[in-house]
């Protein structure tokens, strides 16, 4: 899953506070013994077969199967080897299973600057680390912006709120809160939380860049110098037929974030003191009149740009029926974690990445087997999906869903598989996007089969829904779901365990303690195999929920 200490997740730090949770106690440290014993004790086949994928990719030759490495395209031709297994069809390049990514990596060039000027002032430099921070900009990576700010509020538009309303930012420079009202519902604060959905309203009102305020309730939490030493880390997007890096909103890009000292000098002389403003921002709902600043803003940074190429996987297995065979049902996981690391206490510095995702990755694989040794082909086409880059910010989805190996307008549907953490016996099940598309009762169907209802997501407030690749799916308008094991009974204890004992560690591998339950394993295959089935032989494709915000927002089928 994706982590938020990214840059491309900075606007993500700064929408919300940190969310206190009790400590769970430290995970004990197994010895090699140990270790062993858990992966090699005896399991039925169908437990084993999930378990023997995750053996190779979370091993440690695998190196943490970081996007653009030798072992993460190992573990790529690993996965195309095992959809030839169960029967596939290539989906990828030129009659392969592989579809070439061609990933950026876009780093700062030096500190960048940002001068405010005043009419008939001279420009005021602000000071980087201390009032601003840059962004790198993969689209131009020599950039240069001068423009009027105005300032609108959290950017939003929706749910009843418009921030722009009585400004015109055509040609200026828009400055916003990140996140969103608490009130908001949980996947539509997600939603609004994410810098991508932020970019694409202030390009649709004509702004030609976008500047992140540092909130007043954030700066309690953590230091503005936290900012400026995460934006000088590389940020991953997907490559232009030019070289530059592709962004959410092409034209309109983040030209930086300011803290409350800088936000103090860019709002002296406006209408609205600033005082007034960061006093407002305290509440979980403020409310924010749009203003024009008296302010022009020249905003400048280099960013420098290096080529990394790394593959997604695709395979195919073809829908019997003669009409709903065009239609295409995307099962997707990810196959990247992130790499090699800092040392744990142990000196272990590879994170495997056993659970996230490997996991999810032979889950795909099992399903794929169960589609090819089942009495009857599914009446639409499925679609196996593992893709790169997903902790460097969704970005192997994203070039998917941008350039699809299948005509786009045919995928109906997408189910990811993200991270499930099977350390514990689930009860019940959380399904994000259950409630915004008809897959709802789809899903809860499923659950029952098997006997688990669907609970609420157990850690709100984490913007989990924009956090893996169905998002990306989403975004083009296509209803979506991402299933976890719930929270019910033993499970709250063991996620929190899982969060804060091996997340993005080292420790998050095959041998690790408590053990994963290979058995809920097989029953989470079970359920996201009943999803899809359904899914492929209904009589209607899937559609949002008539007045769906997501639906709506994106256009998909239904919605209207």
């Amino acid at each position: 899953m994706l982590r938020t200490t990214t840059p491309l997740a900075l606007a993500l730090m700064l929408a919300l506070p940190a969310h206190a949770q009790t400590a769970p106690a430290p995970a004990p440290t197994p010895t090699a013994a140990e270790r062993n014993a858990v992966v090699t004790a005896p399991l039925p086949a169908d437990q084993a077969a999930l378990k023997s994928h995750v053996m190779f990719l979370a091993s440690d030759a695998m190196r943490g199967r970081e996007a653009g490495s030798p072992e993460f395209n190992i573990a790529a031709q690993y996965v195309a080897s095992q959809f030839y297994a169960a029967g596939l069809k290539p989906a990828g390049d030129d009659g392969g299973y592989l579809q070439s990514v061609p990933l950026v990596s876009a780093k700062l060039d030096g500190p960048g600057t940002m001068a405010i000027t005043r009419k008939g002032a001279a420009p005021v430099a602000l000071e980087f680390g201390k009032d601003f921070v840059s962004s790198a900009n993969p689209e131009t990576p020599n950039y240069t912006v001068t423009a009027p700010v105005v300032f609108v509020g959290y950017g939003i538009v929706g749910q009843g709120r418009d921030d722009y309303k009585g400004v015109n930012v055509k040609g200026k420079i828009v400055a916003y809160f990140g996140g969103a009202p608490e009130s908001f519902p949980g996947e539509v604060s997600a939603h609004f939380s994410n810098p991508a959905a932020k970019s694409e309203i202030a390009a649709r009102h004509g702004a030609v860049a976008t500047i992140t305020l540092e909130s007043p309730r954030t700066s309690k939490q953590r230091p503005f110098s936290f900012y400026a030493n995460a934006v000088t880390r590389p940020r991953f997007t997907w490559g232009n037929p030019d070289g530059t890096g592709h962004i959410a909103a092409p034209g309109t890009p983040a030209a930086g974030t300011v803290s409350l000292a800088g936000a103090e000098k860019l709002f002296a002389g406006a209408k609205q003191k600033w005082a007034d403003i960061a006093k407002a921002a305290e509440a979980p709902d403020a409310v924010f009149k749009a203003e024009a600043l008296p302010v022009t803003v020249t905003v400048a940074a280099k960013t420098a740009l290096t080529p990394v190429q790394s593959y997604n996987v695709a395979g195919i297995i073809p829908g019997s029926d003669p009409v709903l065979a065009k239609e295409i049902v995307v099962l997707s996981a990810h196959l990247d974690h992130i790499g090699v690391g800092r040392p744990d206490k142990t000196g272990d510095t590879i994170n495997n990445g056993a659970l996230d995702d490997a996991v999810g990755i032979a889950s795909l694989i099992e399903e794929a087997k169960r589609f090819k040794t089942a009495g009857t082909k599914p009446r639409r086409t499925i679609l196996f999906l593992a893709v790169t880059a997903e902790e460097k910010g969704l970005i192997g989805s994203d070039y998917f869903a941008n350039h699809p190996t299948v005509p786009a307008e045919a995928i109906v549907a997408d189910v990811n598989l993200d991270m499930p953490i099977i350390t514990y016996k689930f009860q019940d099940i959380v399904v994000y996007g259950a409630s915004h598309s008809t897959l709802g009762p789809i899903v809860e169907r499923a659950g029952k089969a098997i006997g688990v209802p669907l609970s609420d997501d157990p850690l709100p407030g984490e913007n989990i829904f924009v956090r893996s690749d169905h998002y990306n799916f989403v975004r083009k308008g296509v209803p979506s779901v991402f299933l976890w094991p719930g929270a019910g009974g033993p499970g709250r204890a063991a996620i929190d365990d899982f969060m804060k004992n091996h997340y993005h560690q080292p420790s998050d591998e095959v041998g690790q303690l408590p053990a994963i339950d290979w058995e809920s394993g097989v029953r989470f295959v079970d359920v996201n195999y009943r999803i899809a089935r359904e899914i492929a032989d209904g009589d209607q494709k899937p559609v949002w929920n008539k007045g769906d915000f997501f639906g709506l927002t994106y256009n998909g089928p239904g919605a209207k």
